[in-house]
């Protein structure tokens, strides 16, 4: 009698401790998995990340940026390079959401470069940052496939929500800074696609930002570009295979739609919109 109730407690006592140690083990098991849940950042905070190539020589306008970037806690420079030689090969190493590009830089010229990029990956989106305003400039980056375009005189948290704007914004809108926007005339309206709406600070448009160059003839601009290196009416007119009286008449028109009255104003003209250097 004795070693049968001993037998009939023992086995009650098994599947009792069984039953005990059952959650003490599922308890355990679960620790890790609310550790690494906890670890993990929201979602949200993973889609709202801006992420910027940076792509100019000045050293301190990129540690600048870097700084706002860090403040603003929404945009982080991913890369940044002193040329536009290995451009292309750094956003398809990174994958930036927008490409900051300065135009006037040692090595390759940035427009072609961002022309080929454009060409490549037609996705990528990039803008120009540059400490001039200048119609070809403007013209050339809207015809490369450009975003939008911002001077180094604009303040930085502008530049930073233009940034933004541009990654987040419809395909085939282009924003401007302050300064920029003050430079051109005012751009035309813009049909918002899928549904998206014009971001609130930082204007944008869906054509070419509308400047005087861009009132200009294919041959206005090339005698415009000829008066900038200082030839003479002959001169053009022998390099165009123009008379000098059709020159002059270019000439007159161009001075209108520019509204400068002499010819030495524009030679100025083309001389500070870079046109003279091409």
């Amino acid at each position: 009698m004795n070693d049968t109730s001993t037998t009939i407690l023992a086995t009650r006592r098994t599947p009792s401790a069984a039953v005990v140690d059952e959650p003490t083990r599922t308890v355990a098991h679960r620790k890790p998995m609310a550790s690494t849940l906890a670890a993990t950042p929201p979602r949200e905070t993973q889609q709202a990340l801006v992420r910027v190539l940076c792509v100019d020589d000045h050293l301190l306008l990129i540690e600048g940026l870097k700084a706002k970037f860090a403040v603003d806690g929404q945009i982080r420079c991913v890369a940044a390079l002193a040329s536009a030689d290995h451009v292309i090969d750094t956003f398809v190493l990174h994958r930036p959401d927008v490409v900051m590009l300065d135009i006037e830089m040692p090595g390759p010229d940035v427009f072609e470069v961002a022309d080929r990029l454009h060409y490549l990956h037609p996705d990528a989106r990039f803008v120009f940052l540059s400490a001039h305003i200048r119609d070809g400039f403007l013209a050339s980056a809207f015809r490369c496939g450009a975003s939008g375009y911002f001077a180094k005189g604009d303040d930085l948290d502008e530049i930073i929500d233009g940034l933004k704007r541009v990654a987040r914004c419809a395909e085939g809108t282009f924003v401007m800074g302050s300064k920029v926007r003050a430079r051109c005339q005012p751009p035309k309206a813009r049909t918002p696609r899928h549904g998206a709406a014009a971001l609130s600070r930082t204007p944008v448009s869906a054509g070419p930002p509308a400047t005087l160059l861009d009132s200009l003839s294919q041959r206005e601009v090339e005698v415009l570009r000829l008066i900038g290196k200082g030839l003479s009416r002959n001169e053009i007119g022998a390099e165009l295979a123009r008379s000098p009286k059709t020159i002059d008449g270019h000439q007159e028109r161009t001075m209108k739609k520019l509204h400068v009255s002499t010819r030495s104003e524009l030679m100025r003209f083309a001389i500070r919109e870079g046109l003279a250097q091409a």
